[in-house]
């Protein structure tokens, strides 16, 4: 089933919410506090299995979550966030069953006391388990950007893959060394595995919002709109100093070419095309000029391409452009072509100016991509900067509470 068929109108959908999840959470808290308030250990067990289960139908419900939020709007920022921590959800799941097993097998040695320290390290846990798959991460965006500056201009946004796989291998180099048994006051202690923590759970949420932007990226880049559209959008991307497409832009143009040839196909429904982009200090002339001209010596009438010539970035290639289709077809179907790499965020950016249209995604030099994938990532994350301390902050007044009780006991 394609994301088309599975987005039924909005008025018959309502967006998915989390606070089921939120009510569950109180209600387990009130269950385990009150087990841990009559003390005795036979309970440390029964306390795990009510941790194990939570965490399960926790998991079932982000998921279904997920899938309700893809059927509503499958560019939105919530999908990231419900990817990414759903792996750390079920590194939780495997390390308490662990724990579990453990009680049962030798209940002198894994007590109820375990059950707070184990949680306590999951931040770090999943940091250090999951550092193979994060080296390989750095080495592959590296050596890209290797290539890249060998390839393109050394300015600074060409240097960031460099600069993020530096910063993930640093982190755990760090933590690993700084996560050692510190000796002096309980004081000393304490402080030492809040900072322990603190920086893990950090780590932890970049790492885990890095998977879920790496994994929509994917999945969006490859996702192949239903052939029904009249409205195709090209976005822009810079051209060469004569008037012609860059090969970034050529690729864009290309994708949405053989789309429409397909479409004619498949479909004998011909769509208009609107070459979105304006003209830059540097260039000859504007971009939606030069994707108008590409076209029409590959054989598009002009009266099939509309000139969206005002936009100076992605937000307004998607409003400028929505625009131009209410002016023409306010119900028309539409999509857009744009790099791999680029889809998923210019979707978020065409639901910004409510506008339902669909993305595909054109290939990339394989140095470009994980550079591109960065400067996404970064874009994704600053854009709901709101929301992203909300989220953070949450998971370090978590992991300080538990810090606090577990050297209370």
């Amino acid at each position: 089933m394609t994301l088309e068929k599975q987005n039924v109108p909005n008025k018959q959908l309502k967006k998915p919410k989390l606070w089921n999840i939120a009510g569950l959470s109180v209600f387990m808290l009130l269950v385990v506090w009150g087990l841990v308030l009559m003390k005795p250990p036979q309970y440390g067990l029964l306390i795990n299995l009510i941790l194990v289960l939570y965490f399960v139908i926790v998991l079932g419900l982000l998921f279904h979550t997920l899938i309700g939020q893809v059927r509503y709007n499958p560019y939105s920022y919530n999908t990231i966030f419900y990817i990414g921590f759903s792996t750390f959800l079920l590194f939780v799941i495997i390390t308490q069953s662990s724990l579990t097993f453990h009680m049962v097998r030798q209940p002198e040695i894994y007590n109820q006391d375990q059950i707070l320290y184990t949680l306590l390290r999951a931040a770090k846990d999943y940091m250090f388990y999951s550092a193979p798959l994060i080296f390989v991460l750095a080495l592959a965006l590296f050596v890209s950007n290797l290539f890249l500056l060998r390839k393109e201009k050394t300015v600074f946004v060409n240097v960031l893959g460099i600069l993020l796989a530096i910063a993930l291998v640093g982190g755990v180099v760090f933590l690993f060394f700084f996560d050692y048994a510190k000796a002096g006051s309980q004081q000393e202690v304490m402080w030492h595995d809040f900072m322990t923590n603190v920086f893990a759970v950090i780590y932890l949420y970049f790492e885990c919002m890095m998977f879920g932007v790496i994994v929509v990226d994917y999945l969006a880049g490859r996702y192949e709109p239903a052939y029904n559209k009249d409205f195709l959008i090209i976005l822009g991307c810079g051209i060469q100093p004569d008037g012609t497409p860059t090969p970034l832009l050529r690729d864009r143009i290309e994708r949405a070419y053989q789309f429409y040839q397909k479409q004619m196909e498949q479909t004998g429904k011909k769509c208009l095309f609107i070459t979105s982009g304006g003209q830059g200090k540097d260039e000859v002339i504007a971009e939606s000029a030069c994707m108008k001209n590409y076209l029409v010596q590959k054989g598009v009438p002009h009266t099939q391409i509309l000139e969206e010539n005002k936009s100076t970035s992605t937000y307004e290639n998607m409003k400028f452009s929505k625009k131009i289709i209410d002016e023409v077809n306010p119900e028309g179907e539409i999509a857009f072509s744009t790099s791999n790499y680029h889809v998923f965020r210019s979707g978020i950016n065409a639901r910004y100016v409510k506008m339902k249209a669909f993305g595909m995604g054109a290939k990339t030099k394989w140095y470009f991509w994980p550079n591109a994938a960065v400067r996404e990532f970064i874009g994704l994350i600053s854009a709901h900067r709101l929301k992203q301390a909300c989220i953070l902050g949450g998971l370090v007044l978590l992991f300080t509470i538990m810090t606090y009780f577990a050297y209370l006991q």
